[in-house]
């Protein structure tokens, strides 16, 4: 066990922000993080604690006045399987993509539209991480996770974790409150293919696909976030940084009818979601540069580092565009990205 003190995270959240951590800690199993928080309560009982995963969905505004722990649980093991289905267990601290992949080339089936999504296992189910028309309650079983206050592993199935659109109960009820530690996946040994969303069947046609696969949904769509979105690697991000918002059917149609081009999609519920990327472009956004803030020149729902922003510069910018948006359409935006 190490406890680094005033460490920078700048290598740990995606955005590159430069902050300080007061304590950081990571641990690779529920018996060392119990380990970790027995020894800080003796040093420092009241200290906050954050959990960070792959850092890929949350923004530095200031340094962290905190016990920062980074989960590092790894492993991907089958638990169980029947004729038609595969259970995987997953570490919290696993890398997504990585995970993906493993399941591609493994031939299960269910998350090869989840490609190239940044962040690890852990965060998937908190966040309930979708795309191309997959979202992780589709593929869910259950997760284990361990609780700060009573030190004990409880288990939450689908119905426990209340998904809905990018939330879960981690984010708001139990916000706080527990740390994931694994995850269990449902997959199928024969895949059905999703190819109805977006620009999927167009991407399999540019690259020749004869004979439709997993492999081939998975490169696909690793094609078009390529061509989309930046490379943290290269520019600081967090990928969308707002969630697309859901209006009424009324307020859709007195929408439409003033910006005939508006881009929706109907909910279950009868709602209509919009595209928050759309909105954000018309209200002139889109590569939108001050100092190393901005807003990404091929897609408006990602705001980027350029190098040397702030986290408050960017917090500052997304504002900006938030209340652009609600003058120019009367629509409130919603951050996907959390704020610390």
């Amino acid at each position: 066990m190490q406890i680094h003190e005033n460490l920078s995270l700048r290598q740990y959240n995606t955005f590159g922000i430069d902050v300080k951590a007061k304590h950081f800690a990571d641990f690779s199993s529920a018996a060392q993080l119990q380990e970790i928080l027995a020894y800080m309560h003796q040093l420092s009982p009241r200290i906050n604690k954050l959990i960070l995963g792959g850092g890929s969905n949350i923004l530095f505004t200031a340094d962290v006045n905190a016990l920062v722990l980074k989960n590092e649980v790894s492993g991907i093991n089958v638990i169980k399987q029947d004729d038609e289905f595969v259970y995987v267990q997953v570490g919290a601290g696993v890398n997504w993509h990585s995970f993906v992949q493993h399941c591609v080339q493994q031939g299960w089936g269910g998350v090869e539209n989840l490609s190239l999504i940044p962040g690890n296992a852990g965060a998937s189910p908190m966040q309930n991480i979708g795309a191309y028309g997959v979202e992780i309650k589709d593929v869910f079983e259950e997760l284990e996770a361990y609780h700060l206050h009573d030190k004990t592993i409880v288990k939450f199935s689908a119905v426990d974790c209340a998904f809905g659109y990018r939330e879960s109960v981690f984010k708001r009820k139990y916000k706080d409150q527990f740390v994931i530690i694994s995850v269990t996946y449902k997959l199928r040994k024969n895949p059905l293919f999703n190819t109805s969303y977006g620009a999927i069947n167009q991407e399999l046609e540019k690259m020749g696909v004869k004979e439709l696969s997993i492999a081939a949904i998975s490169q696909a769509v690793i094609n078009i976030r390529s061509s989309k979105l930046p490379d943290p690697k290269v520019i600081g991000n967090a990928g969308s940084f707002f969630k697309n918002p859901s209006i009424s059917k009324e307020q859709y149609d007195q929408l439409k009818n003033e910006f005939p081009s508006l881009i929706a999609f109907t909910n279950p519920d009868g709602t209509m979601k919009l595209a928050a990327g759309w909105l954000i472009e018309q209200c002139g956004w889109k590569g939108y540069r001050k100092g190393d803030a901005g807003c990404h020149a091929k897609q408006a729902l990602v705001l980027v580092n350029y190098g040397a922003a702030t986290g408050k510069e960017i917090y500052d910018l997304s504002e900006e565009i938030m209340q652009s948006v609600k003058q120019k359409f009367g629509v409130e935006l919603e951050r996907e990205v959390n704020i610390f």
